[in-house]
């Protein structure tokens, strides 16, 4: 992997610090953002105001910053430790991986690039929003560097995507989450389980499964539950952060309450809508077996995977399967995703994939490469490279959905398993 420049590291440092600093800012934006309401009600006539006053609208503005305050101490509690991320000056080529059971180990050549897509699957219409990111070598404070000296101020973007964790939180890891995940996670975990049918379940442990853009891990995780060796990728320091908490640092069931609805009072139907909680975690992510074989390594699919990625030479034809959810269409250059596919699957290893086609490069202001095919050319594209489809279908979905709003969006996800022609 090649040599990255000082300025490439400081830019990865600041980038870590600004994220952590939308973190700990949490609280003083969304506050502020609702306290917003409470002036525009006082601008008001009186009439007006005494209407509102019966529907309870100001103890309705007292009982989100209430909820705004328990989701920040959560969020104090996710970044407690981001030391876990860090590595020494000796080590900069170090990767990072986070396993369950074992906490944070050091792996080979990291360098991780956070794609930053606040252009998310919850909603098209969000924007494009990219941040270009960062290996993880930083410190826990606002102060000690040059580009520290003032303290970062977070944008909406960097907001939005921290409203996008908490909801991720309730899709991977709530009761509530339940119904999106038996809707994507169990076609492909059934897929996954037919293909190896020949195998006995206890020797699962031999088929090797990558799960790119792995988000929070609960796919991987629960493809580890069910016996194979299971290894996630994720390059987003959001998710990263997040599925280290939740893998590693919760001890119980429900231990953790958060609301993730409250940053909008469009769409609701009622109050409840608004203010409900989700319980997280709805599993204990430490029930793996001893034996299981699960690790998640941060970094760029194509970096860790590709031409010249740290795994290259060991991955080469290495794994049995691939799982892919909402991951594909984050390629700036879909032929390389296509290709590290299938180079790194094993002759007749099987690709499983489920999503949509929401290019995240599309239209960006950042300079950056964007691809963007149809999903009749991505097909054909991966039939060229080396790919024979079947288990073809379409399954209809969201993404972070709130199941209470008056408005969803409802992907139409493609859905197949792909076998690697020998």
């Amino acid at each position: 992997m090649r040599d990255f420049s000082q300025a490439e590291i400081e830019e990865e440092e600041r980038y870590f610090h600004n994220v952590m600093e939308t973190f700990r800012q949490y609280a003083s934006y969304s506050l502020a953002a609702n306290n917003r309401r409470r002036k525009d009600f006082y601008t008001l006539p009186l009439e007006d105001r005494q209407l509102l006053d019966e529907l309870g609208y100001k103890q309705k503005l007292d009982e989100v910053d209430k909820a705004i305050l328990a989701n920040a101490e959560f969020l104090q509690e996710v970044v407690q430790d981001p030391e876990i991320f860090g590595h020494d000056g000796e080590k900069d080529e170090q990767e990072s991986e986070l396993v369950t059971g074992e906490g944070y180990r050091g792996g080979e050549s990291m360098h991780l690039h956070d794609h930053g897509h606040s252009h998310s699957h919850s909603d098209p219409h969000a924007g494009h929003t990219h941040s270009h990111g960062a290996s993880l070598n930083f410190g826990s404070g606002s102060e000690g560097g040059s580009q520290r000296s003032r303290r970062y101020r977070p944008t909406d973007a960097d907001m939005d995507k921290l409203r996008s964790t908490l909801k991720q939180f309730v899709r991977d890891w709530s009761e509530e989450g339940k119904a999106e995940r038996e809707a994507c996670y169990k076609p492909m975990q059934g897929a996954l389980v037919e293909h190896f049918a020949h195998v006995p379940v206890e020797e699962r442990l031999s088929l090797r499964v990558l799960v790119p853009g792995a988000g929070m891990a609960r796919l991987a995780w629960d493809i580890a539950q069910l016996g194979f060796a299971c290894q996630a990728n994720e390059f987003s320091h959001y998710m990263l952060l997040a599925s280290h908490f939740i893998l590693n640092r919760t001890a119980e069931i429900g231990q953790h309450q958060i609301y993730p609805y409250v940053h909008s009072f469009s769409n609701l139907q009622n109050r409840s809508s608004l203010l409900r909680h989700a319980s997280i975690p709805d599993v204990l992510p430490s029930s793996l077996p001893p034996s299981s074989d699960f690790s998640m390594v941060a970094g760029d699919f194509e970096e860790i995977y590709g031409d010249s990625g740290s795994e290259m030479k060991t991955s080469v034809e290495h794994w049995d399967a691939i799982v892919t959810c909402f991951f594909i269409d984050t390629a700036k250059n879909i032929v390389n995703y296509l290709r590290i596919l299938h180079r790194i699957l094993k002759p007749g290893g099987v690709w499983i994939n489920l999503g949509p086609l929401l290019w995240h490069f599309e239209n960006n202001t950042t300079n950056d490469p964007s691809v963007e095919l149809d999903l009749e050319e991505v097909k054909t594209l991966a039939c060229q490279i080396g790919f024979e489809f079947h288990n073809e279908r379409t399954v209809e979905t969201t993404y972070v959905n709130n199941q209470q709003s008056m408005l969803g969006y409802v992907y139409h996800a493609a859905f197949w398993c792909a076998t690697k022609q020998a």
